[in-house]
């Protein structure tokens, strides 16, 4: 287990740990929350030996290893995505090239009784043993599905990292890091660049892995999900709740509730003794006593209410103006970025007051469509148009980044500002936590959090009656992504929201548009009505699940021509793998007894069959293998 006692961190003047004390145990699930600005990022780096703290002690075991995913995108390298994966299994692959030499070798020589051999006997079993408990042949087959669950395609794994997005290379990080399974795995943020297939696969991965694990999300439902402990950081202290997320903030209420009941029943306790004192303090006879319920008085410990920061965002958007029945229609969209088409047909049509969730996998074209319909990008064909008097505001999923670097706050909001709103800036930045001072700050000195609060003012500055929001969480901590979303509930006017945060979209939309297939479903709904009508937790099972409904409508359930020959031929390769299985297994096992045998090392075939055991179990991983994509085919065709 790892234990921090008495971690004490300043930054400047800000005291940030102040002398806090933890244990994280053997496969603890820990959520690690907090205020943007509280120290999270920094207790994960002081965790994984990247930032020293000023004071105290951090205990790790030895023999144990840690993983660490940052916000920090990694470099991009001219290597595909399967051969970075791959790295992760570094030693595995050593070893399994170290066991072919000595393989090689043992056939080639004849001195079998000689202390060399024996050597080589051992080393070659000991390495066998130490290739089968770090996963054996199978580690090519685990790297290929954990990239598919990550979102990544087959015919991707070849693509050079260097011609992935920031998001894309992260994932490619993320499936390293849970290929290694260290025995510590901290994240920070790790389902930012995740969309919601992505993130209800990585869920499943995450409730069954075998080490601890600490993670920083601004996501509830994901902590909740993943998590059976909470760490709180606040003003400088740690909070620990042997409970996930939602637990924690109904037990961190009623602590909260106790404590200050606690406070005023005690400084009723403590006037009341005041009075005594002052009043026997006054009589000579009582002096004595008086200084002696002083000390008593002195020496009691008194009940203090924790600091918290409760600081929110004032967030209102202003009454839209009202605009045509129709807000956006589109015919036929077609949108492609050189041979990848995204949009192909489109139709669509939003009405005035739909509250729009755009959801699916990250290259649908969810953020596309988002950006013809406010013009920012051209469709290659089609027709579509906003309706009469429609009023743009567009959040871009890299809203944040786009602000002008040089320019302070204020100014900022000044290039934003409609004429009759200027006197009233400082105090619409005042209402997203900017300090009077802090209007003076150049946006390059800005946290991702507080750009993403100066985007947002910008959008109170005009009465838009169309939103049109892409990704507008990434950056708030959960407190200001409940703000956010308590006004959007309240705001009048058409709600267009692309995310893949699920707590956030609960109840926010009426209407769900599924991208997929390079087109979009409609569903009436909001995102937890639109998982639960199709009877699927992972969105995969979506696709897979379509396909076998139009066969059956295209047929009337009896299956195509090319069905029923695919359907004959995948069933003769389950029978001849089975045989090849059963066959293979039968040998194994006797293989097995014969060196099981007290003198079988001591026999001049012992190498040879050694080397026959190996090869007969590596064959048969590779025939469970293709049983396996043979089973999974014929069950996708029912």
């Amino acid at each position: 287990m790892i234990s921090a006692q008495n971690i004490f961190l300043k930054f400047g003047d800000r005291t940030l740990f102040d002398e806090i004390n933890f244990v994280i145990k053997d496969n603890d699930k820990v959520g690690l929350v907090g205020r943007n600005g509280a120290g999270k990022s920094t207790l994960l780096r002081v965790l994984a030996k990247e930032q020293s703290p000023d004071g105290g002690a951090l205990d790790f075991p030895n023999g144990r290893t840690l993983g660490f995913l940052t916000q920090d995108i990694p470099v991009s390298d001219d290597v595909t995505v399967m051969e970075e994966c791959l790295t992760a299994f570094s030693e595995m692959q050593e070893i399994q090239d170290n066991i072919e030499k000595l393989n090689q070798e043992m056939m080639t020589r004849t001195d079998y009784e000689s202390d060399s051999y024996a050597k080589l006997i051992t080393k070659f079993t000991d390495l066998t043993e130490r290739f089968n408990l770090l996963g054996g042949e199978n580690f090519k087959g685990e790297t290929e599905k954990v990239l598919k669950g990550l979102g990544f395609k087959e015919v991707e794994f070849d693509k050079k990292l260097k011609a992935l997005s920031g998001g894309w290379r992260m994932r490619v990080e993320l499936a390293k890091l849970l290929l290694q399974k260290p025995n510590y795995l901290l994240l920070d943020e790790p389902t930012n660049h995740l969309d919601i297939e992505s993130i209800l696969w990585f869920e499943s991965f995450l409730k069954t892995y075998p080490g601890s694990i600490i993670l920083i999300s601004h996501d509830k439902r994901f902590l909740d999900n993943t998590t059976n402990r909470t760490l709180e950081v606040e003003m400088g202290k740690l909070f620990d709740y042997k409970m996930p997320y939602s637990k924690y903030l109904e037990e961190r209420a009623i602590r909260k509730e106790q404590q200050i009941s606690s406070f005023k029943n005690q400084q009723k306790n403590i006037a009341q003794k005041e009075r005594i004192i002052s009043k026997f303090m006054a009589k000579a006879n009582k002096t004595k006593m008086a200084q002696s319920m002083q000390k008593q008085l002195n020496k009691m410990e008194r009940v203090e209410i924790d600091q918290e920061d409760t600081t929110v965002m004032n967030l209102r958007f202003p009454p839209p103006s009202r605009c045509g029945e129709i807000v956006f229609e589109g015919k036929g969209i077609h949108k492609s970025y050189g041979e990848n088409q995204v949009l192909r047909g489109v139709d669509i049509q939003i009405e005035r007051g739909n509250r729009v969730a755009f959801v699916g996998q990250n290259g649908q074209g969810k953020t596309t469509l988002a950006k013809i319909i406010v013009k920012t990008l051209e469709a290659e064909s089609g027709e579509y148009g906003l309706g009469y008097n429609v009023e743009v505001g567009y959040y871009a999923q890299n809203q944040s980044d786009e602000l002008p670097r040089d320019l302070t706050l204020l100014q900022v909001m000044e290039n934003n500002s409609p004429p009759e709103q200027r006197t009233k800036l400082r105090s619409i930045l005042g209402s997203f936590m900017f300090k009077a001072e802090d209007v003076d700050k150049k946006v390059s000195v800005l946290s991702g959090g507080e750009k993403a609060r100066l985007a947002l003012a910008c959008m109170l500055l005009h009465p838009f009656n169309l939103l049109v929001l892409d990704e507008p969480t990434n950056h708030l901590d959960i407190l200001s992504k409940d703000v956010l979303k308590k006004a959007l509930m309240k705001y009048e006017g058409t709600l267009i929201v692309v995310s893949h945060d699920r707590d956030f979209l609960e109840e926010l939309t009426n209407t769900t548009f599924e991208f997929k297939d390079r087109n979009i479903h409609h569903h009436m709904g909001d995102i937890n009505e639109f998982l639960e009508k199709r009877a699927v937790e992972d969105m995969r099972m979506l696709s897979k699940k379509s396909e076998l409904d139009k066969a059956e409508k295209a047929t009337g359930g009896l299956g195509t021509e090319v069905d029923y020959k695919e359907r004959k031929q995948i069933q003769k390769d389950l029978k001849n793998a089975e045989k090849k299985i059963e066959k293979l297994e039968g040998d194994i096992a006797s293989l097995e007894a014969l060196m099981a045998e007290p003198d079988f090392y001591e026999r001049d075939n012992s190498a040879k069959k050694i080397s026959e055991y190996e090869s007969k179990k590596a064959s048969l991983s590779k025939v469970m293998a293709l049983w396996e994509d043979a089973a999974l085919k014929l069950d996708q065709l029912g």
